[in-house]
């Protein structure tokens, strides 16, 4: 007990900087994915076209390759960034390109009645998709992004590649350092902790919204 005791400050300390890139990414990968998936199926053929081929670009390539690729290839160009903004940006171009097919998903979803029934009342598309589509859509995609969001907490430990001192390379270094097991084990409920509360979040989002069936 007292070895854990002696582990909580570091670990703890780590666990913010995983926190701080989660809260991050997903609330600029958020209302970005949604642009993204109403771009999806707008009638502009050039927009729809770039951003089939950015999801396919970003849903294709492994998230490890792109946080490299940000941090290292970026510096061969001469744009070096923070190794923390670097895994911030490439979180953020990963996960926007899976919540712009999940939002993308949801909007095709709508019947088509729905947007004729709008038309008929003389309603732009602007106010369509705000006022009738979107709103029916959050409801439709909360299982897929309480999905999407519990892979963030777990994606997250791959910022060790970049030497960032996130939960899980606090606990890599204890663990060789000391040489026992245990750092990992508390590392594990951390983050089985944090995937607890947000699966929590999401069945009382999907209760509460519960009222569009």
């Amino acid at each position: 007990m007292d070895y854990i005791m002696m582990l909580l400050p570091p670990m703890i300390k780590g666990w913010t900087v995983t926190l701080q890139l989660f809260f991050l990414t997903l609330c600029v990968a958020l209302p970005i994915g949604i642009a993204m998936g109403i771009a999806r199926v707008s009638r502009l053929k050039p927009l729809k076209w770039f951003m089939e081929f950015y999801v396919w670009i970003f849903r294709g390539t492994p998230l490890l390759l792109q946080l490299l690729f940000v941090y290292f290839g970026l510096m061969t160009v001469g744009l070096r960034m923070e190794r923390f903004n670097a895994a911030a940006l490439a979180f953020v171009l990963n996960y926007s390109a899976y919540l712009a097919e999940i939002f993308r998903s949801g909007i095709q979803s709508i019947e088509k009645g729905q947007y004729e029934a709008a038309d008929v009342l003389g309603l732009t598309r602007f106010q369509t998709m705000t006022k009738i589509v979107l709103p029916q859509v959050f409801k439709r995609v909360l299982p897929p992004i309480g999905n999407e969001v519990i892979n963030l907490v777990k994606d997250s430990a791959l910022i060790y590649v970049l030497a960032i001192s996130e939960l899980l390379r606090v606990a890599k270094n204890a663990v060789m350092r000391d040489e026992t097991f245990i750092p990992f084990i508390v590392a594990a409920v951390f983050y089985l902790f944090m995937t607890a509360v947000f699966q929590q979040f999401f069945k009382w989002l999907e209760t509460k919204y519960n009222y569009y069936h």
